[in-house]
């Protein structure tokens, strides 16, 4: 298997996803999936902040709009959670401008809204 930047940190937390997926399947509202990967992340000794604010710049100011990323993991990884259908370009492109706004290089946006859980690993 490929080594890949942040590997293990991607894999405990995509753990915790598959867990809160097995348990609680799809149909439920993204706070209710984020709340379960609350206990998760606390019950697994994952460090992870919620609902992390990110200023955007443009030129040399900072905008007056503002991204908040679902979970900021280790302090470097962004994890977006879905409860939708089916992921689409826009839920990527989503996680890239987040990506941009924090300095991250790492993303993962993950759907809790289809029979199995799926998710993408995405790098800026």
């Amino acid at each position: 298997m490929e080594d890949f930047y942040l590997k293990d940190e991607t894999y405990k937390i995509i753990g915790a996803c598959m867990e809160v997926h097995k348990i609680l399947g799809k149909g439920h509202s993204e706070k209710v999936y984020g709340d379960a990967l609350e206990y998760e992340f606390n019950k697994n000794e994952i460090d992870y902040k919620r609902e992390v604010k990110y200023n955007i710049e443009y030129k040399e100011i900072i905008l007056p709009t503002y991204y908040f990323a679902d979970f900021v993991l280790f302090d470097k990884i962004i994890l977006e959670i879905k409860a939708i259908q089916l992921l689409s370009s826009s839920e990527i492109k989503q996680t890239l401008n987040y990506l941009a706004a924090s300095k991250n290089k790492i993303g993962l946006l993950v759907n809790f809204g289809e029979d199995s859980l799926k998710y993408k690993r995405i790098i800026l």
